[in-house]
């Protein structure tokens, strides 16, 4: 694998433009401060109550996910052209939902194969003909990013189902504040704060469009016991609205009601937390708890808006995610802006033989796999896990997809009392609904430990704060 591009100092030349300031104000810095400043930010995040927790671990139910305190800075033109390739993406992606769930041109152009999606597990039947408000089926996605070198960042995948983490990105700003605001005085940073605006304006412009009054907007949450039920706390007080879990709901006279202490109150917009599958026990997953029975009636009925809508998996979906770029200029009628990492889908002949001849040397991810599980990572894995993986890919070639082993770019990273780079993603967060909103920044995900490129929490990785900076 060749030798990663750095955020700071590029591919070892000078400190690049953005890190400057940043570069300024460490020199005259203490390792001994900043050791206390991460403790501090530690003390922080455990006031504030900001947690994950990890399935299946039971001796750590509970976790702060790690908070490195060097941020990861972006320069105001690089984020230009990276607004521009994920507005074009997110509205690809939107016009791909429609299609699929409607008139399939697409499927008959030969663009996509179409047992790819009619027999893709994230494909929802019940959703063909549905009309969502605005056309919009996924309103709040994730587009998760790598860079490899100056001019070059790819999408690694996109997230268009119930993306979290976007509670990090504003706590993590929160608490550099609080520790450095010398470091702020240096540097012009576009805020990330307004999110909940932001996510509220767009959830109230996707609500029926029959209303006679202002919309009620709800979040659905499975409880207390899903690892991101901090973010859904938190995101329904910041906008106000009400955090609700499914024995909240009814659906009285074809009408989503939610029982509050004023009497039962009607739902128009629905946040759901919760995937597809357990959102109406009716229709879905008959021994699903977490849903409402008759909620998807009442949306099929345009009375409720569902965000995301039920079925918008597919098209996060990484057997699909290698037919994104021609889904883009089938849609737009121009090239993406943004490009994918190379991709082969073992469920193809060729690429399978591919695959299975360069296993050391590739990544290889379960399509319906998330969090850093069910993968291999070929150049840090030994003979043993190879061939083990090797066999589960023959066993069901089409769960598989394989990537080469990318250079992520890494950034500095406060370790132990040295300053050490280490490799990082990005994931923007974007709003669809009357338009296209994007919050300058994101979660910056950083793989804490020497030399490796899993940068997920559940998996070790940690997170920074991610500035943009003012043109």
């Amino acid at each position: 694998m060749r030798t990663a591009f750095d955020e700071m100092n590029g591919f070892g030349g000078e400190v690049r433009a953005p890190y400057r300031a940043f570069v300024e104000w460490l020199g005259v810095q203490h390792m001994n401060t900043l050791s206390q400043k991460t403790a501090e930010a530690e003390i922080l995040f455990r006031r504030s109550g900001i947690t994950f927790a990890v399935y299946g671990d039971e001796a750590a139910a509970e976790r702060l996910i790690p908070f490195d305190i060097f941020p990861r800075i972006i320069s105001g033109e690089e984020w230009r052209k990276l607004e521009l390739g994920i507005e074009q993406r997110v509205r690809a992606l939107n016009a791909f939902l429609y299609d699929i769930y409607h008139r399939q041109d697409i499927l008959r152009a030969g663009i996509v194969p179409e047992e790819l999606v009619i027999q893709n597990a994230a494909f929802q039947p019940e959703m063909i003909g549905v009309d969502p408000p605005r056309s919009v089926y996924s309103h709040i996605i994730g587009i998760d990013l790598v860079r490899t070198n100056e001019d070059e960042f790819l999408v690694l995948e996109d997230n268009t189902r119930t993306p979290s983490g976007v509670s990090y990105m504003i706590e993590n700003r929160e608490t550099m504040m609080h520790l450095f605001p010398d470091l702020f005085s240096r540097n012009r940073v576009r805020p990330v704060e307004n999110y909940p605006d932001a996510l509220m304006k767009t959830l109230e412009s996707v609500a029926p469009s029959n209303l006679d009054a202002e919309p009620n907007v709800a979040l659905l949450t499975p409880g207390i016991f899903n690892s991101a039920y901090f973010e859904h706390s938190f995101l329904a007080d910041q906008m106000g609205i009400e955090l609700v879990e499914s024995s909240d709901l009814i659906v009285i006279d074809g009408l989503l009601r939610m029982k509050t202490t004023e009497g039962l109150k009607r739902v128009d917009v629905l946040y759901r937390r919760i995937d597809d599958t357990f959102l109406d026990p009716l229709v879905f997953d008959p021994s699903s708890l977490l849903g409402v029975p008759g909620l998807f009636d009442v949306y099929r009925s345009g009375r409720v808006t569902i965000v995301n809508a039920p079925g918008a998996g597919i098209a996060d979906d990484k057997a699909i995610y290698s037919y994104i770029p021609a889904i883009i200029e089938f849609y737009t009628g121009k090239p993406p802006i943004l490009g994918n990492v190379e991709t082969y889908n073992c469920r193809d002949p060729e690429s399978l033989k591919y695959v299975l001849s360069r296993l050391p040397e590739l990544v290889v991810k379960e399509v319906h796999g998330s969090g850093g599980y069910g993968m291999l990572v070929g150049p840090r894995s030994t003979m043993e896990e190879i061939d083990a993986f090797r066999a589960k890919i023959l066993a069901n070639p089409c769960n598989y997809i394989a990537q080469p082993t990318l250079a992520l770019s890494t950034g500095p990273t406060l370790s132990g009392s040295a300053v050490s780079p280490r490799h990082l993603d990005l994931r923007p967060f974007v709003l669809v609904g009357d338009r296209v909103r994007l919050i300058p920044g994101g979660l910056t995900r950083v793989a804490l430990k020497k030399g490796s490129l899993v940068v997920n929490s559940s998996q070790g990785g940690g997170t920074k704060d991610t500035w943009v900076l003012q043109e």
